[in-house]
């Protein structure tokens, strides 16, 4: 069954064929992010304009190999996103649907973000030649770690559509507060790859900065399933705002100026060996405050294998910690496959089809921006 994906929830054009949940036919990203860096972060309207024009060249190029004939069904993210570029992707995908005589499945962004290590195998193309893939699809029960610019959660899977929220981030996501310790370290956007650069010449014992205290609860995970979806909550909670703050305050003090001192000032007064030492301080402390609850889940749970989901997971240094907890445990996707990409979109779609999921109404389906888990 080969299904073709989309995805427009944030910054990224893409769209992608994925053959029987596990096969890369295809897969093609255009992004405006450096449209946005100039203003140091995500502008709306400017993302919706970006998805307008690349919609179309981008889904042509992600079909042409393989032919609309043999496309089985369309998956499109429905949500969370901005509403101006999630708009874009589902009008297309439902107008696609009508045309093509397909079925269509809306998805969870987040919940997708997972299923991107499901991929284990590639067509031999020259633009897919580079991805590197696990060799063998997660085992359930699962333990997932979805974390990027906007969303930070902890899931328990017991299989396909059947899974707990453990918890989630009270305040900023995990990639946001990576955007903004490079913002007040005037370092580009966006933040995570730049934090992490730096971050490689600096002392991350330096500055003690405080972690995120949070509370866990132990609970009965199953039942709270009984072999449905459940949206009940555990209490594995992240704050990273907290963080932030202390980064600001630290970053302040390093420089010899009051707290009055605006955050966008001070990074002309910090030498480059301070800016690497925060850089670095605030990764480990961030990594670590990621990794605790993920320790007490897997002890608590005891799943099989555990997946790392989402932007944030290509970072190495959080790669090389997991693995030391871990060992093979941990299941990475292809960093390119970590940040937004219609694969992931794709694979789900594969498994609402093949698992009896409705599809949804092409000529109803709405949006949800607020979609969860």
């Amino acid at each position: 069954m080969k299904i073709l994906g989309i995805e427009t929830s944030c910054d990224e054009t893409a769209a992608s064929v994925v053959e029987d949940g596990k096969i890369l036919l295809s897969n093609v990203i255009a992004s405006s992010v450096d449209l946005h860096a100039a203003y140091g972060g995500v502008v709306p309207e400017i993302a919706a304009r970006s998805h307008l024009e690349s919609i179309l060249p981008v889904i042509d190029e992600a079909v042409k190999e393989v032919g609309w004939d043999n496309i089985d069904a369309i998956a499109v993210i429905q949500g969370p996103g901005l509403s101006g570029s999630l708009i874009i992707g589902v009008m297309t995908a439902r107008t696609l649907a009508i045309a093509k005589q397909k079925p269509l499945y809306a998805i969870d962004h987040v919940h997708a973000h997972v299923y991107a290590a499901f991929l284990t195998e590639k067509a031999n193309s020259l633009t897919l030649k580079a991805y590197s893939l696990p060799k063998e699809q997660p085992r359930f029960p699962l333990l997932a770690l979805i974390i990027s610019g906007g969303h930070t959660q902890l899931v328990f899977f017991r299989d396909h559509f059947k899974y707990t929220v453990l918890g989630q981030t009270v305040d900023d996501a995990v990639g946001e507060a990576f955007d903004k310790v490079a913002k007040i370290l005037g370092l580009p956007y966006p933040g995570g790859p730049a934090i992490a650069k730096v971050a490689e010449r600096g002392n991350p014992k330096a500055i003690k900065l405080p972690k995120a205290k949070f509370d866990v609860r132990k609970f009965d995970v199953r039942s709270n399933v009984r072999g449905l979806t459940s949206h009940t909550k555990g209490d594995y909670r992240f704050s990273f705002s907290g963080l932030k703050t202390a980064v600001l305050r630290a970053s302040q003090a390093i420089a010899g100026k009051d707290f009055t001192l605006p955050s966008h000032e001070l990074a002309g007064l910090l030498s480059g060996s301070q800016k690497d030492d925060i850089a670095a301080s605030f990764q480990r402390t961030a990594l670590e405050t990621l990794i605790t609850p993920v320790k007490i889940a897997v002890e608590e749970f005891k799943p099989t294998d555990i997946v790392v989901a989402g932007g944030v997971a290509a970072n190495s240094e959080l790669r090389r910690l997991l693995s030391e907890s871990f060992e093979n445990r941990v299941i990475y996707t292809d960093m390119k496959l970590c940040t937004d990409n219609a694969a992931m979109i794709a694979v789900l779609g594969f498994y609402k089809a093949s698992l009896g999921q409705p599809a949804a109404d092409p000529y109803s389906l709405e949006i949800d921006p607020n979609l969860q888990m």
